[in-house]
């Protein structure tokens, strides 16, 4: 028998380095993207958990004054409390204010001030609808005139 002299690489070795470059490069693919298009979706919860916060803290104030701390602040770079929106400070938690995202209200509205009963008043009264604009994405939210704040529309 003749010894065969083996100079190069089988045709299985070659699939199996090609499919193992494929996962890898998805995978560097995907950490190098990051999430910048999702950057809207990932704040939608902050947003929403926050307006809520911001309703439920003025249904427990129960007077008639209006504070900073229970109106809902709503300005291109941040959203929250117009207390925590005027001077930003890590020690709150009712404000949300990240690079990249923009924040803006249908009808046009900086405030939006709530009953005792968590109903929206003036002009928000009607409804909001709330976006937010993320690098690559934009996802919405509602205040209805009810009072119900979340990611769906108003009925």
């Amino acid at each position: 028998m003749k010894a065969r002299n083996t100079l190069g690489f089988t045709l299985v070795e070659l699939i199996v380095v090609i499919i193992l470059l494929a996962i890898i490069s998805a995978y560097a693919a995907s950490r190098y993207i990051g999430v910048g298009s999702f950057t809207a979706f990932a704040i939608q919860d902050s947003v929403i958990s926050i307006a809520r916060q911001i309703q439920l803290n003025r249904m427990q104030s129960n007077t008639q004054t209006l504070t900073d701390d229970v109106i809902l602040s709503i300005s291109p770079t941040c959203f929250g409390s117009k207390a925590s929106c005027d001077t930003p400070s890590d020690s709150r938690s009712d404000w949300v204010m990240e690079e990249g995202v923009r924040f803006s209200a249908k009808p046009n509205l900086n405030i939006i001030e709530f009953d005792l009963l968590g109903s929206p008043l003036g002009a928000a009264s009607a409804g909001v609808a709330i976006t937010v604009h993320g690098t690559n994405s934009q996802t919405q939210l509602s205040i209805c005139p009810n009072g119900l704040i979340s990611s769906s529309e108003c009925y």
